[in-house]
């Protein structure tokens, strides 16, 4: 039972650390991956290493290569596109309850983070696309619906990788933070109508992204990490 419990805790490391190099670009499309070398880098043996090789081709970020090993999935951009279209969805039933709710909840800890003077605005682009999940995460979270939140969050993790392409540019994080201080603005003045109006255009900008990105443009995002 004890070995079990030990084999499943290192599977979840390996997993982790696997994830966060794809999200971090450490690990891009095309790249192949072996367990006998992962296992060595790793310092862990084949068995948590062929367990979260195997989750996270589940999850669609791998596929089995032929003949031996995995490759990272190329992006389904289709599929990133249906998954924008119900973070709209969702962020948008959020915004009516969050405007319609008989006490306002407490915002204030992202307008510490989003209403701020041009030069306090932070520009490391991991930092701002961390940011930047957690507020929409919070609009979420700030309706009480659990569900809705869990569904969300799965959804943000889905397209992490995707949103953190968009913060490689400069203008995206000034754009982030104005349009976040709009939308937190009319948050307050309990403007449904403007807010959701405003928070649907944002995301499509986001969006709209994705069809541009190229590898190039990932292999630019590796260095700059």
């Amino acid at each position: 039972m004890a070995q079990s419990k030990s084999h499943a805790r290192l599977s979840e490391t390996v997993y982790e650390r696997l994830k966060q190099d794809i999200f971090d670009f450490r690990l891009l499309p095309g790249d192949r991956l072996t367990e006998t070398e992962l296992a060595d880098s790793l310092q862990v043996s084949r068995t948590p290493v062929r367990q979260a090789l195997s989750r996270l081709e589940q999850e669609g970020y791998l596929k089995v290569a032929f003949r031996n090993g995995w490759t990272l999935s190329p992006f389904d951009f289709d599929r990133f596109e249906q998954l924008y279209d119900l973070r709209v969805v969702l962020e948008l039933a959020a915004v009516e309850q969050i405007c319609s709710a008989a006490d306002a909840p407490d915002l204030s800890a992202l307008a510490a983070i989003w209403l701020v003077p041009p030069e306090q605005r932070l520009t490391d682009a991991r930092t701002v696309a961390e940011n930047d999940e957690a507020f929409h995460q919070e609009l979420v979270i700030a309706t009480g619906n659990a569900e809705m939140a869990r569904v969300h969050r799965d959804v943000s993790e889905k397209i992490r990788i995707i949103r953190r392409l968009d913060f490689t540019k400069g203008e995206r994080i000034q754009a982030t933070y104005d349009e976040h201080a709009r939308i937190l603005r009319l948050l307050q003045a309990r403007d449904a109508v403007g807010a959701g109006k405003l928070l649907r255009s944002h995301i499509e900008a986001s969006k709209t992204e994705v069809r541009g990105i190229t590898l190039h443009m990932l292999h630019m995002a590796r260095n700059k990490r």
